[in-house]
This record gives structure tokens, C-alpha cells and sequence, in this order.
């Protein structure tokens, strides 16, 4: 797996939000990409995973695709694949693209299982920059992390996380609107997110769309293919 790229900008910061618990960071980095006139830079390259795309409002959505702000400066890692069990190659990958772009660091975002469900609050705890305690938030200090963020951690230095506590393994819209609110103040992006909540529902549900379509394709293709071997 590679990392192309037709901008190379420098000093940056990565974002990376790879689909996990509630799809907190998937959400977040679409909402992302629609309100700060991201462009395209760069796409993944690869033969590990899956070959899949998807088709939104009549346009071709690359499963995993690196977009770029260039009024904040900022490197946005998406995919709508599921990469289990290939954690390893991509972060080998956002590793070397860190390297090559001489980033100020990477910000990964991710969902984690509340362990109070009936809490209506959506909690968000920290890992890395100390100045995110000035936000009010609170840093991990006893966790088990897993997933591409996970494996990221293990292969790059400077990584800062943000955990949203979410109650659901599903889609949860609500996490992901309080994730794009510390993330307004903490890169001071001027996103308003008064009206978030409402359009990250709209964002959750056309991901569910996104993720059936390519469940109900993987499953077609393991009939297909089990129907040569019978």
C-alpha cells in the first residue's frame, strides 16, 4: 500500500478518522471536507483491500482519498472501507506521507464504548497535547486503543487523539457534532457548528447508505464466488 500524491503541502496537520466504534471519525472528517472547500490531493493505493466505490449524487467517491484546506493547512484522511486486519500497512503508509509532508502532527479521531449509557452527555477524553486540557477536556489515563489509530500510535510520534464517548456501535451523529466543536476551537477553523447536529444526521445517513451498499456488495461477491467453487 501507497500513499500518491499530486500536491505535496508542508508543516501540516493530519487528521485521520478511519471508520471504528459509532463511526464517530468518519463522520467528522465528511462534515469536515464539505465545510472547509477541501480539494483532492492524493488517494491510497492498493491491493490488500477490498475493491469497491461508491457513487453519490451521481459522482465517483474514492474508497480512501487524502484531501486538503488550504486556508488552515490541514491533510484530511478518509475512507469508507472497512480496514480491519490491514492496520498495519496503512499506518505504515500515513507514516511515510507525515515524513514527506514534515507534518506538525497527526490528529485521529475515534469512537469509544460509554462506560454509562444512560447519560445523555457525550464526553470526549484526549490523548497527546496537553493544551486540550484548556477545552475543558480530560485526558485518557487507562485505556486499551485498537484499529488503524492504534497502529498509527505505535509507528509515529507526534499523534494527539480524541475519544468520543459514544453509546452505540452504530452510527451516532451526536458524538461526531461534539468531536467538530473541539476541533473548531482547538485549530480555530471557523466552522459554525450552531446547525451540526442536524447535518451531521444527514451525513450519518447517507454513510449507512454508503456501508449497506458495500456490505450487500461483499456479500454478492462471496456468493458469486462460492458459486465457481461449487
Amino acid at each position: 500500500m501507497k500513499i500518491n500524491l499530486w500536491k505535496k503541502p508542508q508543516g501540516c496537520t493530519i487528521i485521520e478518522g478511519f471508520p471504528g466504534f459509532g463511526l464517530i471519525g468518519t463522520i467528522a472528517t465528511e462534515f469536515l471536507l464539505e465545510h472547509m472547500n477541501c480539494e483532492q490531493i492524493g488517494e491510497f493505493v492498493y491491493d490488500e483491500l477490498p475493491a469497491m466505490v461508491a457513487i453519490h449524487k451521481g459522482k465517483l467517491v474514492k474508497p480512501m482519498a487524502v484531501y486538503y484546506s488550504k486556508k488552515h493547512n490541514i491533510v484530511i484522511l478518509q475512507t469508507i472501507l472497512n480496514t480491519k486486519g490491514h492496520e498495519w500497512v496503512i499506518a505504515d503508509a500515513i507514516a511515510d506521507l507525515a515524513e514527506k509532508l514534515k507534518v506538525k502532527g497527526i490528529l485521529s479521531i475515534e469512537g469509544i464504548a460509554s462506560p454509562n449509557p444512560s447519560l445523555d452527555e457525550t464526553r470526549v477524553y484526549f490523548f497527546g497535547d496537553e493544551k486540550l486540557k484548556s477545552l475543558g477536556l480530560k485526558p485518557v489515563d487507562e485505556s486499551i486503543i485498537l484499529g488503524v489509530t492504534a497502529a498509527i500510535m505505535l509507528k509515529y510520534d507526534k499523534v494527539t487523539c480524541l475519544f468520543a464517548e459514544t453509546h452505540s456501535s452504530l452510527p451516532d451523529s451526536k458524538a461526531a457534532a461534539k468531536i467538530i466543536e473541539i476541533l473548531d476551537k482547538y485549530l480555530k477553523l471557523s466552522v459554525n457548528y450552531a446547525p451540526l447536529l442536524k447535518q451531521a444526521e444527514d451525513f450519518e445517513n447517507k454513510l449507512k447508505g454508503m456501508l449497506q451498499q458495500g456490505k450487500k456488495a461483499a456479500d454478492e461477491s462471496d456468493k458469486k464466488y462460492m458459486s465457481y467453487l461449487g
